[in-house]
């Protein structure tokens, strides 16, 4: 049949229309992507940077580079970590039930628990019952496991779940604010000797893994009443976007630098020079960095798309 032609017009597009019970296939890809990356993230670091002699000995160069400018570092990495503990998981797990009863979306509440509980618990189990350190280097700081950092997964796992649980307006902001808190934990653990780089980065890659199952449970649950697109959309992707490029920049400064000490361990038993093990320091700061920013990158263009609605073209008449 022909176009509506009895009104003497052309029948126009149909409209759009959103579904508020469908599943959001593109949040379950983002989901599953996060937590197979995360998973394999994790085992790659560890496999790497402490299941193999040239890994360890990176590793230990950029824990060494860390004793530079300790004592004056140490002021501002101390207050950062004190904020690391088990009431601060407590307040938010309390502080996203509030928001979700002022949103009336209580699957908020699961997915933080699922995402605080799951992170947590598995860095505790992954470093004292399922890996090992192997003795392959002599000249080594720290002997027992310490992957992946506790310190590290708790400021994480919390600024993504306040991520989650804050409406769609806020997200940008928290998550470049959460972003820059997990980096600072990261680097005072680092600072204050407590952990190695590849403990930090792993302790980002175990909290990807977890916000990306709690991007499947988004997506498939009932979306946010929340209109979507909007300024709110464009401003989540724009930030996502400069995240993911600045953890890009931050990532491939931070290979480039060691990949030079590589070389230079190629030369020399271990690093003495104040130069190089400043240089390895660096690098390290730069991998966490990047992690971080890769972390809150996907976590908030996930979230946004697992907990949207379905927009579609047409309809049933």
């Amino acid at each position: 049949m022909g176009p509506d032609t009895r009104s003497g017009r052309r029948a126009g597009p149909e409209p759009l229309s959103t579904s508020s019970t469908a599943l959001r296939p593109a949040g379950l890809w983002w989901g599953g992507g996060m937590l197979l990356l995360g998973v394999l993230g994790t085992w790659l670091t560890w496999g790497f940077f402490v299941g193999s002699g040239p890994g360890q000995r990176l590793d230990e160069a950029a824990f060494s580079g860390s004793r530079l400018g300790r004592r004056t570092l140490w002021n501002a990495a101390e207050p950062i970590l004190d904020l690391v503990s088990v009431p601060l998981l407590v307040l938010v797990l309390v502080a996203a039930a509030a928001i979700a009863l002022a949103r009336r979306r209580w699957i908020l509440v699961l997915q933080v628990s699922l995402l605080l509980g799951g992170a947590n618990l598995t860095t505790q189990l992954l470093k004292k019952v399922v890996l090992d350190r192997p003795d392959l280097v002599e000249s080594i700081s720290l002997r027992a496991n310490s992957l992946p950092s506790g310190h590290t997964t708790v400021a994480a796992s919390v600024a993504v779940a306040l991520l989650l649980v804050v409406p769609r307006r806020a997200r940008p902001v928290a998550a470049v604010l959460g972003g820059a808190y997990a980096a600072l934990t990261g680097v005072s653990t680092m600072i204050g000797g407590w952990h190695r780089p590849s403990d930090v980065i792993a302790a980002c890659t175990v909290v990807l893994a977890w916000a990306g199952v709690s991007t499947l449970v988004a997506a498939v649950a009932a979306p946010e009443s929340e209109a979507p697109g909007g300024a709110g959309a464009g401003a989540a992707k724009a930030v996502a976007v400069l995240l993911g490029l600045g953890s890009v920049i931050c990532g491939a400064l931070g290979v480039a630098t060691l990949v030079r000490i590589h070389d230079r361990l190629g030369v020399v038993a271990e690093l003495m020079a104040r130069a190089d093990l400043a240089t390895a320091y660096v690098g390290s700061a730069l991998g966490v960095v990047a992690a971080a920013a890769a972390l809150f990158a996907a976590a908030l263009i996930a979230h946004e798309i697992a907990s949207g609605e379905v927009v579609r073209t047409g309809g049933s008449r």
